[in-house]
């Protein structure tokens, strides 16, 4: 009848009408069962529901030893491809320095900008692989990914081909933000409507897009 059953699983399907203890509903269904067939799912329910045993209904039939089973995740708000390492920052603003300190010293986003600018397209699909497989290995399907970090036309459009390349080496689908407008670039220092006005008449010439 079908082509995989797996039992022995907790199934969170997301389905109202059901719900967990202090009134989280997650479509919970306890000890359940899930089968597929032609990469389909085709039956979800109750293991003690199943229409037969479970070696009858299917070709392979497997335990999952009670572990849990979620619908795919979907990550909607993510900025995956960039160069560079600000984990020291993070150390120093947990020993209280302030953001502005840290980036009056050069730090902050603009060190990332840097570090992006600096990066070849390899280079950044390399590191944007190594995150975005670790979104994947945890369940995630569907990944959102801004760019934001070149803050020049040509290091934008670098970051979006980058991140539309993560759907072609990876199982997961990707949408793609441009975010051009995340900070003020050196060039433009203190010209923040210039730089409106260039983002937006670069986007129109390029089919309407528009700033995020």
């Amino acid at each position: 009848m079908w082509d995989r059953l797996w039992v022995d699983v907790n199934l969170a399907t997301n389905a109202s009408g059901t719900g967990l203890p202090g009134g989280d509903d997650f479509g919970v269904i306890p000890d359940g069962a899930i089968a597929a067939r032609d990469g389909q799912i085709v039956w979800v329910g109750p293991r003690a529901d199943l229409p037969g045993e479970p070696e009858r209904l299917a070709t392979e039939v497997i335990s999952c030893r009670g572990q849990w089973m979620t619908a795919g995740l979907v990550d909607p708000h993510t900025h995956l491809v960039y160069g560079g390492d600000r984990s020291g920052e993070f150390a120093e603003r947990l020993q209280g320095v302030s953001y502005q300190e840290i980036a009056r010293r050069g730090g902050g986003i603009l060190s990332t900008v840097r570090a992006t600018r600096d990066a070849s397209e390899e280079e950044l699909l390399r590191l944007t692989l190594r995150r975005a497989r670790s979104l994947v290995e945890n369940g995630v399907t569907t990944v959102e990914i801004k760019s934001g970090y070149g803050l020049r036309l040509e290091d934008e459009l670098k970051q979006l081909r980058v991140a539309r390349a993560v759907g072609r080496h990876l199982p997961v689908r990707v949408h793609t933000t441009f975010l051009g407008a995340h900070a003020l670039p050196p060039e433009f220092a203190g010209r923040q409507d210039d730089y409106v006005t260039f983002l937006c008449g670069n986007a129109a010439c390029r089919g309407g897009s528009r700033p995020g």
